[in-house]
C-alpha cells in the first residue's frame, strides 16, 4: 500500500498541467524551427525547472528506442497530443504535426477556460440557493406553520410540499448525475465502440460536436499521411492501428472493409454517420491526390474556425440560461413563502 501511494504521488508530481504541456510543445516547436535536433531541443527545454522532469522522461524514452508518441505518453501528456504525434511514425513531419497539435490543444484549453468562466457565477448562485433552500426548509417553514397553523394551514402545506419537492429534485438530480458520470468513467473502456457510437447519436448537441471533431481528426490525419505518398488503404490501415481516437480507428477499419469488398471510397464514407457531409463531398469530387490533400488541408482550417464559432455561440447562451433557471427557482420560493401571508391578509 505504501509503495502504491508513493508511486501515485510520484506520478502526480511529474504530471504537468495543461498549460505547462502547451508551453512545452510551443517551446519545442520554436526550437525545432530554429534548427535544433529533437534531443538537443528537449535538452534546452530542461532549462525550465517546471518542464525539466518531463523533458528528461521524453529524452530517456527516445534514447531507449521508443517512438515520439510513446515517449510523450510516458511523460503523461494528454491523449490528444499523443494521438497527433502517433502519425509522425508515418509522415515524419514533426514540425507540421506539432503545429496542428498545438492549434487543436490550444483551442480545447481556450474553450475549457471560457466554459469555467461562464459556469463560475451560476455555480456560486446555485450553492447559495441550495443553502437558502435548506435554511427555509429547516427553519422558516416550520415557524410559518406554527404562526399560521389556524389561519392558512392549507397554503403553508402547499408551500412545504413545493419546497420539499424542489429540494428532493435537486438532490436526486445531483446524485443521478454523479452516479452516471462515475459509471461511465469506470466502464466506458469496456463498452464496444459500436455501442458507444449508438449512445452518442442519442445525445442532442454533443453528437453534432462529436461529428465535427471526428471529421476534423479524420481529415487532418488523412491529409498529413497523403503527403508521404502512401495509398489510401495504407493510410486507413495506419489510422486504424492507433488507439487514442477510437472513433477514427473504427471509421478507418469500416472503410477498409468496404474497400476490400469493392465498394467505392466515397460511398463507404457516406455510410458513416459520424463524418461530415462536406468531407464526403471532397472525396467524391477529387480524384487527384495533390488536389485532395490541398482541399483536406483547407477543410481542416475551415472546420476548426466553425467549431470555434459554434462553441462561442453556445457559451454565450449558457450563462443566461443558468441565470434564468436559478432566478425562476428563487421566484417560486418567494411566491411560496409570501402566498400564506397574502391568504392571511385576505382574512383580516
Amino acid at each position: 500500500m505504501d509503495l502504491f501511494l508513493k508511486k501515485f504521488y510520484s506520478n502526480t508530481k511529474l504530471r504537468m498541467n495543461k498549460e505547462e504541456q502547451l508551453r512545452f510543445l510551443q517551446r519545442l516547436l520554436r526550437l525545432l524551427k530554429n534548427g535544433y535536433p529533437i534531443l538537443q531541443a528537449l535538452d534546452k527545454i530542461k532549462w525550465d525547472r517546471h518542464l525539466s522532469a518531463s523533458a528528461s522522461i521524453v529524452i530517456n524514452a527516445l534514447k531507449n528506442g521508443d517512438t515520439i508518441d510513446q515517449a510523450f505518453e510516458k511523460a503523461h501528456f494528454h491523449h490528444t497530443i499523443t494521438s497527433f504525434l502517433y502519425f509522425i511514425r508515418a509522415n515524419n513531419d514533426l514540425e507540421g504535426s506539432l503545429e496542428k497539435c498545438i492549434n487543436m490543444f490550444q483551442q480545447r484549453m481556450t474553450n475549457a477556460r471560457k466554459f469555467k468562466q461562464i459556469l463560475r457565477y451560476p455555480l456560486i448562485l446555485f450553492v447559495i440557493f441550495s443553502l437558502l433552500l435548506y435554511i427555509i426548509k429547516q427553519s422558516v417553514l416550520p415557524s410559518f406553520a406554527e404562526t399560521f397553523q389556524s389561519e392558512s394551514s392549507t397554503s403553508i402545506n402547499y408551500s412545504i410540499m413545493f419546497i420539499d419537492f424542489l429540494s428532493s429534485f435537486l438532490i436526486l438530480s445531483i446524485i443521478i448525475f454523479i452516479t452516471l458520470s462515475l459509471i461511465w468513467l469506470l466502464f466506458k473502456s469496456y463498452i464496444p465502440i459500436e455501442k458507444s457510437i449508438q449512445l452518442y447519436k442519442k445525445i442532442p448537441g454533443y453528437r453534432d460536436y462529436l461529428r465535427m471533431q471526428s471529421s476534423y481528426f479524420f481529415a487532418s490525419h488523412f491529409s498529413s499521411l497523403l503527403k508521404t505518398g502512401m495509398s489510401f488503404k495504407e493510410i486507413l490501415q495506419h489510422m486504424s492501428n492507433q488507439q487514442k481516437l477510437p472513433i477514427i480507428s473504427y471509421c478507418s477499419k469500416f472503410i477498409t472493409t468496404q474497400l476490400n469488398e469493392g465498394i467505392h471510397l466515397s460511398y463507404a464514407l457516406s455510410r458513416l454517420s459520424f463524418l461530415d457531409r462536406q468531407l464526403i463531398s471532397i472525396f467524391q469530387k477529387d480524384t487527384d491526390v495533390q488536389a485532395l490533400e490541398m482541399d483536406l488541408s483547407v477543410y481542416v482550417e475551415v472546420l476548426m474556425e466553425e467549431m470555434e464559432m459554434r462553441t462561442i455561440k453556445i457559451f454565450t447562451l449558457l450563462q443566461p440560461i443558468f441565470f434564468i433557471i436559478i432566478g425562476s427557482f428563487i421566484i417560486f420560493i418567494y411566491v411560496s413563502l409570501m402566498w400564506p401571508m397574502f391568504q392571511l391578509i385576505k382574512t383580516i
